[in-house]
């Protein structure tokens, strides 16, 4: 019955993920054990459950009835194993993690480092990337991201406080060209962007007037999306940052990311009457994953005070 339950398991990962390649790396073993794995449970039960190409995978019919009967009840089987945490002195077991490169390399990093030396036996798995990931699809236990790209039907937890959006410079860039004084004159100069893997172009600036500035009576906020012409595109932040100190151009940047070359002098904050706020970052995750100790001790580890 193990040996059923591996292969069950095994089946539901790759129709999860669509690709034996990620299935694989997410199990630990080889492609082509994997491969062997699913056709020997097809043709023990007789049926066909997956469609290959040399580029995806897709369930048949028959695997995609299998799939939706069996992945609940495997991952509850995972959940009341994970559950005995409770019953040993140490908890232990696998934390799927996956946000952005800024959260966790810039806020909650120190917070993770005591979490593994508090929890030894706790293994964390973190991922960083600026794609909206799946989750659920990709198996990661948490995701972590700003409040609005959170799915409403997943249980949410403020892990930071709002954050702040603002253009820098170094002071090297800014002897050579003037201070841009407002958002339109940022068309003269050299401006450096990011592009995210869930966009086709580069991200755009939102520009948000504080009080009175954006010329309203009532104060009302205007918000300006401006598209610069970028002299450089990254697909990582701390490229885009080290490029900005280097004084290569303007940068549109989280507050947090920067703050210590703001506090050295390596960088300058413009266009203050134009910093945008966002909700802050939120850990995210399924609700039948709540009662898992291990959620509990890093939901509790990482919760915003």
């Amino acid at each position: 019955m193990s040996e059923s339950l591996n292969d069950l398991r095994a089946f539901t990962l790759v129709a999860e993920a669509g690709s034996f390649t990620k299935a694989a790396g997410q199990m630990g073993i080889s492609q082509s054990a994997l491969s062997h794995t699913i056709k020997a449970l097809e043709q023990r039960i007789g049926i066909k459950l997956l469609n290959r190409t040399t580029r995806s995978v897709s369930t048949t019919q028959a695997g995609e009835q299998l799939l939706n009967d069996i992945a609940p009840l495997i991952a509850g089987i995972e959940q009341k194993i994970s559950a005995l945490n409770e019953y040993r002195d140490t908890p232990r077991g696998t934390l799927r993690i996956n946000g952005t490169e800024h959260v966790v390399n810039s806020i909650l990093w120190d917070k993770l480092a005591q979490f593994a030396r508090d929890y030894p036996d706790i293994h964390l798995e973190i991922t960083t990337d600026y794609s909206l990931t799946d989750i659920v699809k990709d198996r990661y236990d948490i995701g972590i991201r700003l409040g609005h790209a959170v799915d409403k039907d997943m249980i949410a937890v403020k892990i930071t406080p709002n954050m702040q959006m603002i253009v820098v410079a170094s002071p090297e860039y800014l002897q050579a060209h003037s201070s841009p004084a407002t958002p339109t004159e940022l068309n003269s100069h050299r401006c450096l962007a990011l592009r995210l893997p869930t966009r086709e172009n580069i991200m755009s600036w939102e520009l948000q007037a504080s009080g009175d500035n954006g010329g309203n009576n009532d104060k009302q906020r205007d918000t300006i999306n401006f598209r610069p012409q970028p002299v450089m595109i990254f697909s990582h932040a701390h490229l885009l940052v080290k490029a900005a100190v280097d004084g290569l151009g303007l940068a549109w940047v989280p507050t947090a990311m920067v703050r210590e070359e703001l506090e050295n002098g390596k960088l300058v904050s413009l266009l203050k009457d134009w910093v945008t706020t966002y909700d802050g970052y939120y850990l995210y995750y399924p609700s039948r994953r709540q009662s898992s100790p291990l959620f509990r001790l890093l939901v509790d580890a990482l919760r915003f005070k």
